[in-house]
């Protein structure tokens, strides 16, 4: 049984999402802020965490950092800011996913289970190693290198480009990006794969110029 925490000052947000993550058989705990969330994970295990942003004592973003700090557990961010920007924050620090307030219990119960599914694969190893010019992609050792240096990127950044390198020279559409790399369908939320793609871009530096986007459709990795 997969073990989830949600963390929410708001005592009813807890309870709706508990209801439903219990029928979907997960056995839940509960933090109503971002202290007792990183007092619990010290002394439990989780398979997912749902955090808020803004919260009381430590908000949602500091306990992210401080729990990272001692697990790797993926983290759903729950959020009434729906700005770009504040999303670009949250997945630069690591972040699984970003659900909006407010949401459909049942869309965030879909994300859980394409998340906690995504990470239980983790430990599919490929033995596959690109190089492109001056980009080295180790599959395997999920390791990113430009000019022989190693590239700082999130999980999802990884995730995302080993996908288009896999498919390189084929036109990838957000949707299909979104299904494959992210696991579920965003309910038309395809800036999710354009804030992704930015990011990835920076982290490659001169070697951005492998990634193509196709305009009103997607993007494709491009290299010989």
């Amino acid at each position: 049984m997969h073990k989830i925490l949600i963390v929410d000052d708001e005592v009813n947000i807890r309870l709706v999402v508990k209801e439903y993550a219990e029928f979907e058989g997960y056995k839940v705990m509960e933090a109503e802020n971002g202290m007792q969330a990183v007092e619990l994970v010290k002394n439990n295990d989780f398979d997912l965490i749902i955090m808020d942003v803004m919260m009381p004592k430590l908000d949602g973003y500091s306990a992210c950092k401080e729990i990272r700090k001692l697990k790797n557990i993926p983290v759903i961010m729950l959020s009434a800011r729906g700005e770009e920007y504040d999303k670009l924050f949250g997945f630069e620090i690591g972040i699984d996913d970003y659900v909006v307030k407010p949401f459909s219990p049942k869309e965030l119960m879909a994300r859980i289970k394409a998340v906690i599914k995504r990470n239980s694969g983790n430990s599919e190893i490929t033995a596959e190693r690109f190089r492109f010019e001056g980009l080295e992609i180790d599959m395997a050792g999920r390791e990113v290198y430009v000019n022989g240096q190693k590239a700082s990127m999130t999980p999802k950044e990884y995730d995302l480009l080993f996908f288009l390198v896999k498919n390189k020279n084929l036109a990838m559409s957000r949707d299909r990006l979104l299904e494959s790399v992210w696991g579920y369908d965003f309910f038309g939320d395809d800036r999710t794969v354009d804030t992704h793609i930015k990011m990835l871009r920076n982290s490659l530096g001169e070697y951005r110029k492998f990634i193509i986007t196709l305009r009103g459709m997607g993007y494709k990795f491009e290299a010989e």
